[in-house]
């Protein structure tokens, strides 16, 4: 590394970028494990190689041999801590995220489990290279509670790399599609559907939502699997209405309230486009759901970002009913907290509605934030009051 440019891994910060690479030795191939020293030819850490801005991802900050013991090591790790957490060999759930990147110190690597099924899905050529390992250590770590592990990397490898990483199995084949969280049932279309196939992420969310239900007028804006939907009709909403510009979202949806609560006429779906659905609504609402999708997933989209959430949560904040609840969410990694609450600030001043805070929400604890890379922070959340 280049002198002065060792700094952020002498604080444990897993990503090293290539302006701060003085030189190379040998050839290394993208997804190869190298090791880092300073300028001074000291020892600094291990980890995958790539072609890019972020061009090593550390994997150890100590001499380490990168094999299979070192996947059961570290995927075993994190399992122990989600059954210390309560979050895996749960009663009543199944569904929970066995490795997050960076928070579980492998840079580059998703795993989301949905009862006997693994997921795993790869940011880098060196988990992708190493997939058939960490499969291996998956099932090692779980045991005979797995049976299939596939593999879900075509949108997600980085393209250049032309790694040819197409999605299949990985052990087993069995096609299980219906995932059990806090007692409810959620079809789960991890082949086709977005990320895994299904938002583990918003999970403590949704049961803090069903706290707020009882009684009231729900809408659930970009549903995609209805999952918050199905957390109101369990709460006691009076009627839930579900909002997507997918039909095959919206078709989802249906079909996981169907699962849990049949032929219940409280449930509808609409097609539509937020903005739209929100500027022709009637006051009707007194709990409204904002999670869209990212809006920002580059630091030049920030501005523009922004100015979506702004516009977004106005609407949402001039329709609800006097005294409605208001939960809104931001899943782009860089808008950051105070970026988030400061548009939604600006928003209800907009409305020109007075608005409490109630709850500051984040992800859960299946998906930590590693201390030293604060980055890993990227879902963000508000509960609002809105009189």
């Amino acid at each position: 590394m280049k002198p002065g440019k060792e700094e952020s891994l002498m604080r444990f910060h897993p990503w090293i970028f290539s302006g701060a690479i003085r030189s190379i030795e040998g050839n290394p191939s993208e997804g190869e494990v190298v090791e880092v020293y300073g300028s001074t030819g000291k020892f600094l850490a291990v980890g995958h190689y790539q072609i890019g801005s972020i061009t090593i991802r550390i994997l150890a900050f100590e001499p380490t041999l990168v094999d299979r013991a070192f996947w059961d090591m570290r995927i075993g790790q994190a399992y122990r801590i989600r059954l210390a957490l309560g979050l895996a060999g749960r009663e009543g759930s199944n569904t929970f995220r066995l490795i997050h990147g960076e928070g579980d110190g492998l840079p580059g690597l998703v795993v989301d489990v949905y009862g006997h099924t693994a997921i795993v899905q790869a940011h880098s050529a060196g988990m992708h290279h190493a997939r058939h390992s960490i499969a291996e250590a998956i099932q090692s770590t779980l045991g005979s509670e797995l049976h299939t592990v596939y593999y879900k990397s075509e949108t997600t490898l980085p393209y250049k790399a032309n790694l040819g990483g197409e999605d299949g199995f990985l052990i087993g084949s069995t096609v299980e599609d219906v995932a059990l969280e806090n007692g409810l049932r959620f079809s789960v279309d991890w082949q086709k559907g977005q990320k895994t196939g299904f938002f583990v992420d918003q999970r403590d969310n949704r049961s803090l939502l069903e706290g707020y239900a009882e009684g009231r007028n729900v809408l659930n804006m970009f549903c995609y699997t209805g999952a918050f939907s199905v957390y109101a009709m369990r709460g006691g909403a009076r009627l839930v209405h579900s909002v997507d510009s997918s039909a095959k979202a919206l078709s989802q949806a249906a079909h996981n309230v169907g699962m849990n609560f049949p032929d219940d006429a409280r449930h509808e779906t609409f097609a539509d486009d937020a903005f739209r659905y929100l500027d022709r609504a009637d006051a009707l609402y007194d709990l409204i759901v904002l999670d869209p999708p990212a809006f920002a997933k580059h630091k030049d989209a920030v501005r523009n970002a922004l100015q979506g959430y702004r516009k977004l949560n106005a609407a949402a904040i001039g329709k609800i009913r006097a005294g409605g609840i208001l939960f809104t969410f931001s899943c782009s990694q860089v808008i950051s907290r105070d970026a988030f609450r400061l548009t939604v600030f600006s928003a209800a001043a907009q409305a020109g509605r007075r608005v409490r805070i109630l709850h500051q929400l984040a992800q859960p604890a299946d998906h930590p934030v590693n201390i030293y890379h604060p980055e890993g922070e990227y879902l963000k959340g508000l509960v609002l009051y809105v009189e």
